[in-house]
């Protein structure tokens, strides 16, 4: 007969038990939109295809070509891009071409400051003497 080991129980660390609690209160809907943006244009590579974009549509191999990036992580990044509605495609024979929807960006900002309840008017610039905080 062989004896069997116990091991001590093993607790969870407190980064486990913070993340476990927050996931379990229930997040507003609006924020939870504006986390996902934010995390889907927290990529370089993301901003770089954006970039691109800007310049005017694109199909995945022009995009492979300007960004540097093999074609399943380009695809993978345009489908997360699309996800949000800040790139939208269309097929043109064999090709998908790729466009950027800056619409997106301005009714994003609208949505994002009515969810932080800092709707209204916003100055166009920051008033004299005052310099935005740099974020560490």
């Amino acid at each position: 007969m062989s004896r069997a080991r116990t091991l001590p129980p093993v607790s969870p660390s407190p980064a486990r038990i913070r993340s476990t609690i927050a996931n379990v209160v229930d997040q507003p809907d609006d924020l939870r939109e504006l986390r996902r943006f934010h995390k889907t244009l927290a990529d370089v590579n993301r901003l770089r295809i954006c970039r691109v974009l800007a310049e005017g549509p694109a199909t995945v191999t022009e995009l492979i070509e300007r960004v540097g990036l093999s074609q399943p992580l380009v695809s993978w990044h345009l489908g997360k891009l699309r996800e949000v509605g800040l790139v939208a495609a269309r097929r043109q024979g064999r090709e998908t071409v790729h466009t950027i929807v800056p619409e997106t960006f301005s009714a994003f900002a609208d949505r994002e400051a009515r969810a932080l309840n800092i709707a209204g008017e916003r100055p166009a610039a920051m008033p004299d003497g005052v310099a935005p905080r740099a974020i560490s």
